[in-house]
This record gives C-alpha cells, structure tokens and sequence, in this order.
C-alpha cells in the first residue's frame, strides 16, 4: 500500500450527523423567534464550523448581539443532542477496522470543536482512531492545512505517506492546501456535480470502494 496513513473529515464521511446539526441550529432559532431552516439548507452551509453554520442560518439583518445568543444557545444545545440521531454510514466501522487490521493508521480532522469530535469518537469509534482534532483556540480552521498538519505530525507520518478522505469542497481545499492526495466520498453533505465543480476526481461511492482505492 501506497498510503501509512488516513485522515477523515467528520461530518458527512463518516458520521451522519445532519438531523442532529439542523435539530440544534432550528432549536436555537425558534427560542430567539427566527423561522426555521430546512434539512437541506443546514446541509447546504455544514462545512466551516458552527460559527458559519449560525451565521448562514440566522436571518439577514440581525444584529451581532443577536447572532452571537443564538450561537451560544447552539453551543450549549448541540452537545447535549449530538447523539440523539447521529450515527457512522453504513460500513464506516468496518472500514476503520479493517485499516487498522492492515497497520494504516488513522486520524479525523474536523471544524467542530475539539470537544465535540472528541466526545462522538469516543462514543461511535472507539479504539478505531489514532488521532481526533478538532477546531480549538489559536489553530487556523480547515481549509487552513493547521489541523491537518498537527495530526501528521502527532502520527509520524509525511505528507508523501498520508492521503485525506471527505465529502465537500472545503476538504477539497483543505487536501489541496495540505498538499495530500484526496478520495471524495458521494454519500455526504455534497452532491457530485458540485464536487466536480470544485475539482474532485477521485470518488468512492461506498466505504468499501475506499479499500479498492487505498490497496
């Protein structure tokens, strides 16, 4: 094998955590009295951390203040919830597990909090990563290559020997900045023709065409 490590994106590569995400955000809409935002438009601004996430989901012409309590109940709400409906896709663990059979090592990189990723590895893949990162203090977010610079080094691995799987146009720019080779996977947050419009080129349809592609 080419590769000595993998590094997964979270949301929508190998959780599904949609229902939960748009369960908080329109939670903490309605408590402020703002409308709610559908599945598909939650969907549609995941990527870039839940600051983004509030900040595309609260209605146009708020004020910072009003911003800033939705985005405080959001954070005191989601990770309380986080595991009402989240769950891996189907063949995620055993992908994991069959990396680790073959001595790849693992890590996930996220924009959640570092918290957040922690605790829902934890929860759904224990034992199964070498390495979890999420967004803290002081580290530049993806697509910056910070994070995922951090996890190589925590693994010992070289850019040559590492490859990164995700599932929207910011992993795309977060490989490409990181310089890594990258599978984009078609069963997350993203649809295809978008992923070809921001230069994906290596697809896996399903976690077991990942192993296809990595051996």
């Amino acid at each position: 094998m080419r590769y000595k490590a993998v590094i997964f994106d979270m949301d929508g590569t190998i959780l599904d955590t949609l229902d939960d995400l748009a369960g908080s955000v329109n939670h903490s809409l309605a408590l402020f009295g703002y409308p709610a935002r559908s599945r598909d438009e939650i969907r549609s601004f995941l990527g870039n951390g839940m600051v983004r996430l509030i900040h595309l989901s609260v209605p146009d012409g708020i004020s910072q203040q009003q911003e800033e309590a939705v985005l405080n109940e959001h954070k005191a709400y989601y990770p309380l919830h986080s595991c009402d409906m989240t769950k891996p896709y189907d063949g995620i663990v055993d992908l994991l597990k069959e990396l680790k059979r073959r001595g790849v090592q693992t890590a996930v990189v996220s924009n959640k909090s570092d918290a957040n990723v922690k605790a829902l590895v934890a929860r759904f893949f224990d034992g199964l990563f070498d390495v979890s990162i999420g967004s803290m203090d002081g580290v530049a977010r993806k697509p910056a290559p910070d994070m995922v610079n951090m996890a190589l080094d925590r693994l010992g691995v070289s850019k040559d020997d590492a490859i990164y799987i995700g599932d929207s146009e910011v992993d795309l720019n977060t490989a490409r900045n990181s310089r890594l080779d990258m599978i984009t996977v078609t069963w997350g947050f993203r649809d295809k023709e978008l992923l070809i419009e921001n230069g994906a080129s290596t697809f896996a349809d399903a976690p077991r065409e990942v192993l296809d592609l990595l051996f």
